[in-house]
C-alpha cells in the first residue's frame, strides 16, 4: 500500500486543525483560570488597603483623573463607624526601570503618608524590588516616607535635590516609586481643594 502524497491542501487542512485545537484549548484554559486570578488580585488589593489605612468598617471607591498621566487613580476612602479614617490611593508610574509600577498609598486627611504597598512591578530582583520595604524603614528617617507629608518634605531622591535617600544602586526605581507617591498625593490634594469628599 503506497503512502498518500502530501499536497498543499492536506498541509493547510492539517495546520488549520492544529491551530483550531490550540485556540480552543487556550480559550478553555483562559476561562478556567480567569476567575481564580481575578479573585486573587481582589484579595491582594483588599489586603493592601487594610495595610495602608487604619481599621475601617466600609470603603467608598471612586476614580479621579490626575493632572499628569493617562490613567485615573482609584481612591478608597476608609470609613470607620461613619468617620473617614484615611484614604488609600492606587497610583502608578511609567518611569520604572522595568516599566509601569502600581502602588497603593494611604494618606491621613492632611496628606501625611500612613503606609504603602507595592501592587505590581517589573523591577530588577534584589535592586528595584527593594521599594517594597526600603521606604518604610522608620529607623532610617532619611529614606522613610512613613508619617511624612509630601507637601512639607521633598519626595524626590537626594541625588536630585530632594529629601529621600534612594535605594543603593537603584536610583531609577527610587525615582519612579516617589513619582507614583507624588502623583497620588497631588491628585489627593487637588481633589480635596475642589471640595471633594464624596
Amino acid at each position: 500500500m503506497s503512502k498518500p502524497k502530501d499536497t498543499f491542501v492536506n498541509m493547510v487542512l492539517t495546520l488549520l486543525i492544529i491551530t483550531a485545537v490550540a485556540a480552543i484549548s487556550l480559550g478553555y484554559v483562559y476561562e478556567l483560570t480567569k476567575k481564580p486570578i481575578d479573585d486573587a488580585k481582589k484579595q491582594k488589593l483588599e489586603k493592601a488597603i487594610g495595610e495602608v489605612v487604619p481599621k475601617f468598617t466600609s470603603i467608598k471607591e471612586f476614580k479621579v483623573k490626575p493632572k499628569t498621566g493617562e490613567d485615573s487613580l482609584t481612591f478608597y476612602q476608609a470609613i470607620n463607624n461613619g468617620k473617614l479614617v484615611g484614604t488609600a490611593i492606587k497610583s502608578y508610574t511609567d518611569n520604572g526601570f522595568g516599566g509601569r509600577i502600581w502602588i497603593i498609598v494611604g494618606f491621613t486627611d492632611d496628606g501625611t503618608v500612613i503606609n504603602y504597598q507595592i501592587l505590581e512591578h517589573h523591577e530588577t530582583p534584589g535592586l528595584g524590588s527593594k521599594t517594597a520595604f526600603w521606604f518604610k524603614d522608620t529607623l532610617n528617617t532619611s529614606r522613610s516616607i512613613i508619617n511624612k507629608n509630601p507637601g512639607k518634605v521633598k519626595f524626590i531622591v537626594t541625588k536630585d535635590g530632594g529629601d529621600i535617600d534612594a535605594i543603593t544602586a537603584s536610583t531609577i526605581s527610587s525615582r519612579a516609586f516617589l513619582d507614583a507617591v507624588r502623583r497620588a498625593y497631588d491628585t489627593f490634594i487637588n481633589f480635596k481643594s475642589k471640595g471633594g469628599d464624596k
